[in-house]
């Protein structure tokens, strides 16, 4: 479980996983509540599960890593294990200064984990472990 986030967050994706099983749209109480939580990353990470910009890497061992393709083009390997994005926003609003809980391709993962919506791609160990060393991508 994600245990680095509020209760309140944490609720608000199980609410987004239960009704979208009903229904293929986010209701407006959730988007407004999403809006509360997390700010303008919100609509961002939206945007970014809409143009399908996230991948799910899963390996025979069963590790996990989620890839996604930026607005502005870049490719960014998050951990959601580790509440990880090297995107530039995570490293100065989350790490620095402390003024936001996560990046919104790290939002945007966790969108798609609650919708069931994530690409989903297998990759070997061998080049799992190249991506976990940071050594090359898949």
């Amino acid at each position: 479980m994600r245990s680095f986030l509020p209760a309140v967050a944490e609720q608000l994706f199980r609410d987004i996983q239960k009704t979208h099983q009903e229904s293929s749209q986010i209701p407006d109480d959730l988007l407004i509540a999403l809006k509360f939580v997390f700010g303008p990353c919100a609509l961002q990470a939206l945007d970014l599960v809409d143009q399908r910009s996230v991948t799910c890497l899963s390996s025979p061992s069963g590790r996990k890593a989620f890839q996604v393709m930026g607005g502005s083009g870049c490719l960014y390997t998050c951990f959601v294990s580790c509440h990880y994005c090297p995107c530039p926003a995570f490293a100065y609003a989350v790490l620095r200064r402390n003024e936001a809980l996560l990046c919104k391709h790290i939002l945007a993962i966790y969108l798609c984990q609650a919708m069931g919506v994530a690409l989903q791609e297998s990759v070997s160990d061998q080049q799992m472990s190249m991506l976990l060393s940071g050594t090359a991508a898949p």
